[in-house]
């Protein structure tokens, strides 16, 4: 694939680095040629001084024939007038922008543009080692709010169908892991002991998945 990253700070470094070690073809757009130094010697990808939203910069580094393009630069307008460029103009399908503010990062993914929000991660990742007794995501889209939760089912539910534990709009059982075997027909299964259940569920819906599982047993 050929891929353009467009910044060369240490996230757009480590991205450009270990994509081109993976035999991607790649290019690195930055405006300071003095970043290039963090690709280290052995970068064998192209290296472009110049804007991530200057088309002719964009085509340097050879956006036409592009696969994928990551605008990982330090700022949020930047990053995002890069990636509509990228794909409006370009017609680049696989396009992600790094933003830092949550808010437009929610606003943006609705746009379908799909952007990584590092503060929200960042607060989510922290609070897993503050709160280790809370439930984990597995998973969590851009903007924090869908979350993908692994729950083993309480052992009262067993013997339920599971497509009864779903609040529709809500919670929904995506998948269930049953003796070490994912399986994708969780809506037509009836619940065992030892299952796994993988969760989607919104975040401002995370009390009311806990009444699901545990109605029963508070009866």
């Amino acid at each position: 694939m050929h891929i353009v990253v467009v910044g060369c700070g240490r996230v757009g470094s480590g991205l450009g680095t270990a994509l081109a070690a993976e035999g991607h073809d790649v290019a690195v757009i930055d405006r300071n040629r003095r970043s290039f130094r963090r690709l280290g010697a052995g970068f064998t990808g192209l290296q472009i001084e110049g804007s991530g939203f200057d088309r002719e910069t964009l085509v340097e580094a050879g956006i036409e024939r592009a696969d994928a393009v990551a605008a990982v630069t330090s700022g949020d307008n930047s990053n995002i007038l890069t990636a509509r460029i990228a794909r409006e103009h370009f017609g680049v399908s696989q396009v992600v922008a790094r933003i830092y503010d949550p808010r437009r990062a929610e606003v943006y993914q609705r746009l379908g543009i799909a952007t990584v929000a590092t503060v929200t991660w960042t607060i989510d990742q922290v609070r897993r080692w503050l709160l280790p007794d809370e439930p984990r995501a597995a998973w969590t889209d851009a903007s924090g709010g869908l979350l993908l939760l692994d729950r083993p089912l309480p052992d009262h539910l067993a013997g339920r169908r599971l497509a009864e534990l779903e609040v529709p709009g809500k919670v929904k059982v995506v998948a269930v892991s049953r003796a070490g075997q994912p399986r994708l027909d969780a809506e037509a299964m009836v619940g065992q002991e030892g299952d796994l259940l993988h969760l989607a569920v919104a975040r401002p819906q995370l009390a009311e998945l806990e009444q699901v599982l545990g109605a029963e047993a508070k009866r």
